[in-house]
């Protein structure tokens, strides 16, 4: 898969790194020359220029990229690069990253924002997960769609412990994608079993929140 990130600073950095090793090619652009650190991810493609411009995303040739990542530290930037990136490009994945929590609502399919990815929002989540055993968190939005990923921890009088994976009837437009057991990550495995204390992490429509929560956990209800 082929990633063009905007924003080269050290959040674009790190995402980059993390990219290129699970196999993916990657091209960074930012129009701060003082960005450009080749030796920093000797393995990305590096691009100065800015971002905004639709003739640097044609340099950039971004209607290669199956995503487009907006990482820099100025939202207007970010919601610039989106829209350009889905509407010029027709790039299929936009993430953008949401700097000031005032401005989240901007982020949207208006916007070209497919996922918007807020530092405070997730930060908080991660809070509420590490003292809320029971309770549904819900980590970050998909902006298109209406669906959102969800966190539940079994609590002990889940009466979904000791149950097969795939004789739950789960909620319709809800599926589970991933199990956090004991520092290991388990792909959903229709024979295996629900066990006290997995965190399982969902994809789910708005609606099907409560109902999901009501049925791992219906004794832990706010």
């Amino acid at each position: 898969m082929r990633v063009a990130i905007a924003g080269a600073g050290q959040v674009g950095r790190s995402i980059a790194s993390e990219l290129l090793d699970n196999g993916h090619e990657v091209l960074l652009i930012d129009k701060d020359p003082r960005a450009i650190k080749a030796e920093s991810v000797p393995r990305a493609e590096w691009l100065l220029a800015d971002a905004c411009e639709l003739s640097s995303l044609e340099e950039a040739a971004l209607q290669r990229c199956q995503v487009a990542i907006a990482s820099t530290g100025d939202d207007k930037v970010n919601l610039v690069v989106s829209l350009l990136a889905k509407t010029e490009f027709g790039v299929p994945r936009t993430v953008a990253r949401v700097n000031h929590p005032r401005n989240e609502w901007m982020f949207n399919e208006a916007w070209g924002v497919d996922v918007s990815v807020s530092t405070p929002r997730i930060m908080s989540a991660l809070v509420e997960e590490a003292v809320s055993v029971g309770d549904l968190v819900r980590l970050f939005t998909f902006r298109q769609g209406d669906a959102n990923l969800v966190e539940l921890t079994l609590p002990e009088d889940s009466p979904m412990i000791g149950r097969r994976v795939g004789d739950v009837d789960w909620p319709l437009d809800t599926a589970l994608v991933v199990i956090l057991r004991e520092g290991r990550v388990l792909r959903p495995d229709p024979e295996g079993t629900l066990e006290l204390n997995d965190e399982l992490l969902f994809v789910a429509a708005d609606e099907t929140e409560e109902q999901l929560e009501d049925m791992l956990s219906p004794h832990h209800r706010k």
